[in-house]
């Protein structure tokens, strides 16, 4: 009967330390994934304010123009390249195409440059780096889209202005995307 005892007691051990260890592993996983979630959201974070950074570069940009006169409306400006960027109808259209796709259509040969007119900014970086000039892993693209294209009555005093934030390079890349309808109320579109 001792005997019995014995292993049964082994048993209840064995169980208990069993369920210990699960309840160990569990802990290790919630708290390394706490700290991933962490730091996605810190990465989101930089990109959304990557994009209101190009936002308000890109407004200081275009209260210049207009106060200066060198621009008297928005539509010699908008973003028509490359074909169907701005037409809700095409495959191209910018709401149906990622960051990554975007930044693809507008540098197809990958150099850093725009290979298309009317980019206000592309992938301008512009946080001070440690070792001196610009971090080039937070960057900012804004252009201006004709908000009538894909139909409607033109109306060259109101535009719709896309800043991407990005932080990162490829495939790791994370972005956040602002969009904001401006129009321009001072009577010089026409």
């Amino acid at each position: 009967m001792k005997g019995r005892e014995k292993g049964f007691g082994i048993l209840i051990v064995v169980i208990i330390m069993a369920f210990m260890m699960t309840l160990g592993i569990a802990m290790l996983t919630i708290t390394s994934t706490g700290s991933k979630i962490a730091g996605n959201l810190r990465t989101q974070e930089q990109a959304f304010n990557a994009a209101e950074a190009g936002f308000n570069s890109a407004w200081s940009s275009l209260e210049q123009a207009f106060s200066w006169e060198a621009w008297d409306s928005f539509s010699d400006h908008y973003l028509v390249d490359p074909t169907g960027i701005d037409l809700p109808s095409s495959t191209y259209y910018f709401r149906r195409l990622t960051d990554q796709e975007i930044f693809a259509l507008l540098d197809s040969n990958g150099d850093g440059t725009p290979d298309v007119n009317n980019v206000l900014f592309f992938r301008q970086a512009f946080i001070p780096a440690s070792g001196g000039g610009l971090d080039p892993n937070i960057t900012y693209t804004v252009f201006l889209i004709d908000d009538e294209a894909g139909g409607g009555t033109p109306d060259p005093s109101d535009v719709l202005m896309v800043c991407i934030g990005a932080v990162g390079t490829g495939a790791g890349m994370t972005t956040a995307r602002i969009e904001v309808e401006l129009a321009d109320d001072s009577g010089g579109a026409g």
